[in-house]
C-alpha cells in the first residue's frame, strides 16, 4: 500500500461512515462481507482535509483504471449510491468493488474477496473528475 492506509478526505470520511451506520450493511452476504471488510479498514485510514488529499488516492467521482489478473483493464469511477449506473462504469461505493477501492492509491494492489471470488487488481491510473464540489454528501 503506498500510502501505509487508506486515506479519505475528512467529508468523505463523515459521510462514507454515516452511510455504513444507517444501510446496516443491508444487502446479500458478499456485500455485507465487503462493507464490514471497509468498516475495518475505516478504523485505520488516515483522514484529511481536501487540500491535503494527494490527488493518486481513489475517492467519490475518482476515475480509476484497474488491471485483473487476467490481464483485463476496465475503468470505473466510485460514486455515491444514488448515482451508480452499470452502463457507464459508474459504481457505488456500497458495492464490493466500490468497497474495495476507496481510499486506495495509484499503483496500490488489492487483494478483496468479491462475490465470484477472491482477486487480485492493480490500480493503474487514478484521475479525478469532478472533486466533491458536486456531490451532495447528505444523507
Amino acid at each position: 500500500m503506498k500510502y501505509g492506509s487508506l486515506i479519505l478526505e475528512k467529508k468523505e470520511y463523515v459521510y462514507l461512515k454515516r452511510i455504513l451506520n444507517v444501510s446496516g450493511y443491508a444487502g446479500d452476504f458478499e456485500n455485507q462481507k465487503s462493507l464490514k471488510k471497509l468498516s475495518e479498514e475505516l478504523k485505520e485510514a488516515q483522514i484529511v482535509d481536501n487540500e491535503n488529499m494527494p490527488s493518486d488516492i481513489i475517492r467519490f467521482n475518482s476515475k480509476a483504471t484497474l488491471v485483473f489478473e487476467n490481464g483485463l483493464e476496465k475503468t470505473l469511477q466510485l460514486v455515491i449510491p444514488t448515482e451508480r449506473d452499470v452502463q457507464k462504469n459508474k459504481i457505488s461505493i456500497m458495492a464490493p468493488m466500490g468497497a474495495a477501492l476507496i481510499g486506495y492509491a495509484e499503483g496500490d494492489t488489492i487483494i478483496w474477496d468479491f462475490p465470484g471470488g477472491r482477486h487480485h487488481l492493480k490500480i493503474a491510473i487514478v484521475n479525478q473528475e469532478e472533486i466533491t464540489k458536486g456531490v451532495n454528501l447528505v444523507i
